[in-house]
């Protein structure tokens, strides 16, 4: 038993990974700390929470109504099944990640005003906007479903899956914080980086995700 509850969970630890390099959350985060005048700890915190909780409402949301869903159909949904639709899944996210179209260059969302209220409202708006291509979280719940964790087991692993998501942003709040005219240069670096690799790091996330749920599909 300790085995099979193993497994899922590196794959489970390496899909919060490949979601911790979000162009989105570090090309908002980025742009925050280069361009606020005053309180960017305060202003980046607020967007990140609104985020953390956004994201962590939906994945609790899904295991909740998912787990309601399938429970009475479980002779139907087996182990086996479910299994089989995550091999599937997975096929198709790493067919697509090479259809991808590569785009020269991708704004990452700016606030009109630096406001908690403005970091709040941007946290829920590109969150309502990018939560369909959350895959490796999505992936990361088929997973906790597909296995069938328990809430005593989901619920703490959901919490951490989001905290990482957020911990490159956390980061470079700690690098801003510690040294504003060090952290200045790297920080446009990321910026510009963010916004000319948005297309590839998109079509990356799907291959890596495809392929681990490929794996523990076929398991």
């Amino acid at each position: 038993m300790e085995v099979m509850i193993n497994e899922p969970l590196i794959f489970i630890a390496a899909l919060a990974i490949l979601d911790m390099f979000s162009p989105a959350i570090i090309g908002v985060s980025v742009y925050m700390l280069t361009t606020a005048k005053a309180k960017q700890a305060k202003l980046l915190l607020s967007y990140l929470l609104t985020v953390v909780l956004f994201y962590f409402c939906v994945g609790l949301g899904l295991m909740i109504g998912i787990d309601f869903i399938i429970d009475p159909l479980a002779n139907i949904f087996n182990h086996e099944a479910a299994k089989l639709f995550l091999t599937v899944i997975g096929g198709l996210l790493f067919i697509g990640s090479w259809l991808v179209p590569k785009k020269k260059s991708v704004e990452s969302p700016k606030p009109k005003k630096f406001t908690v209220a403005a970091m709040i409202a941007l946290g829920l708006t590109t969150s309502i906007f990018e939560v369909a291509t959350a895959i490796p979280y999505f992936a990361a719940i088929g997973l906790m479903i597909s296995n069938h964790f328990s809430p005593l087991e989901w619920l703490p692993i959901l919490i951490g899956y989001n905290v990482m998501m957020i911990f490159p942003a956390l980061a470079l709040l700690f690098l801003f914080v510690l040294s504003r005219r060090f952290a200045q240069k790297p920080l446009n670096y990321l910026q510009s980086l963010a916004q000319k690799n948005t297309s590839s790091a998109l079509s990356w996330i799907m291959c890596i995700a495809g392929l681990i749920m490929i794996v523990n599909g076929t398991n």
